[in-house]
């Protein structure tokens, strides 16, 4: 994660990952001052632990059942395979007393199985997505093991403090563990949940805003578009984001007779996301057709409402993107943190514009000046919409300096420090 990167090559550490691609056999390397450790992954793997287990079981469950996980046994059993296996590289690969850092979803076992290969190292684990409440974790038939695993860190990071307080009241239901206050005592260790909300690089985001090349296309884009107003969703496309509400509420606007086609534009930008993935798939469809309905019936010739586009782009067209929007819009059903409001925020050093959040997204907690809203309520949304459309400037301007002094004092920089003196302690 390049959020990561700076951190591991000021500290000189190795980054053990897998690469993408099945199959493919790479020897350690160095890149950029930092050694990298590559893990291989089989077609079946690929199939079975990533598509499978990772994000057809445990995406899903954490993020409130939005879709229904699949519960399959092949499925776990690659999962415990391919953790053993990036175990493994990590007790080849660490010091005598080093520190190793565990990152996401996809390998909540290692700590567990890391600590029985090395006792000596010291452990953490960070979670990127959301931690599910009990109520829900339990339908999990393999709750005890997944906890079991993590618990084998000693320290172990979520984004919001209620995820660092569903996991520690589920250890204390499954494995019988000991809970004080945000600790829970292992044997005769004692193991941390905590939050520590993750953050973006705001030095690089100012870097890019100085940039004239970045303004001139900001400029373009607002030329092009031909709008009074512009809003603006960047998401993987995926059905937590909450792309088809937001899309509902803004066709509902005209067609309230709230907005007329040249008053306000809505340019969505979704990401590529899991491609081989059935449900993917059928919600890519899901969202072409929803944009196609509200551009047949409110679209005049040759101006759409709605700009969607199905790619990825480089930086510097994100942040232009983000510098000509008057309206950023991210409604996820459920997100652990989601870094485009942040980076949205880097990047207006000119005060200007509006941010509606999701209060289900994990910086909802930090970002209180933005418009909060319910995504799930349509007209909720909509009149959030208006609002920020419609907010003088000054106020704007007071709510943006606000959220920027936040994201600007808790920068990933701070993350990863504060996450791994915490660890070192």
């Amino acid at each position: 994660m390049s959020a990561i990167a700076p951190v591991m090559r000021n500290r000189k550490g190795a980054w053990l990952g897998w690469s993408g691609a099945s199959d493919e056999k790479l020897d350690p390397f160095t890149e950029d001052g930092m050694e990298l450790v590559p893990v291989t992954l089989s077609a079946e793997e690929v199939e079975l632990y990533y598509e499978g287990f990772s994000n057809a079981t445990i995406w899903p469950l954490y993020h409130d059942v939005i879709a229904a996980p699949i519960y399959d046994r092949h499925f776990w059993e690659s999962y415990v395979e391919v953790n053993e296996r990036f175990a493994m590289a990590a007790a080849e690969t660490a010091a005598p007393g080093g520190l190793v850092w565990v990152q996401d979803y996809q390998l909540q076992l290692v700590p567990a199985m890391l600590r029985k290969l090395r006792p000596d190292l010291r452990i953490g684990f960070f979670l990127h997505i959301p931690f599910p409440p009990p109520e829900l974790f339990q339908q999990l038939p393999w709750r005890k093991q997944i906890i079991e695993g993590l618990l084998g860190a000693d320290l172990v990071g979520f984004q919001r403090p209620g995820a660092a307080a569903n996991f520690l009241r589920l250890a204390r239901r499954y494995c019988d563990v000991k809970v004080q206050g945000p600790s829970a005592q292992v044997g005769d260790r004692m193991v941390r949940a905590q939050a520590f909300p993750i953050s973006v690089d705001v030095g690089e985001l100012a870097e890019l805003t100085r940039s004239p090349k970045v303004w001139r296309r900001a400029s373009e884009i607002r030329a092009d578009l031909g709008a009074a107003k512009i809003l603006l969703g960047i998401d993987r496309l995926d059905y937590t984001k909450g792309i088809g509400q937001r899309l509902q509420a803004f066709g509902e606007l005209f067609s309230d007779g709230k907005l007329r086609p040249g008053e306000a534009v809505f340019v969505q930008l979704a990401t590529p996301s899991r491609e081989r993935v059935e449900q993917y798939r059928l919600l890519r469809d899901e969202i072409e057709q929803q944009v196609g309905r509200i551009n047949g019936e409110y679209a005049q010739l040759g101006s759409p409402v709605i700009h969607y586009l199905h790619t990825s782009y480089n930086r510097e067209e994100l942040v232009a993107l983000y510098l000509a929007a008057d309206v950023m819009v991210v409604t996820p059903l459920r997100d652990g943190m989601n870094l485009v409001a942040k980076e949205y925020v880097a990047c207006r050093q000119d005060l200007h514009g509006a941010l509606v959040l999701s209060e289900f997204a994990g910086a909802a907690d930090e970002l209180k000046q933005s418009f909060l809203v319910n995504p799930y309520d349509i007209d909720g949304m909509k009149q959030a919409l208006m609002t920020a459309m419609g907010t003088d400037p000054d106020e704007l301007a007071r709510r943006m300096r606000t959220m920027r002094r936040r994201v600007s004092q808790y920068d990933v920089n701070r993350w990863a420090r504060e996450f791994l003196t915490a660890l070192e302690e």
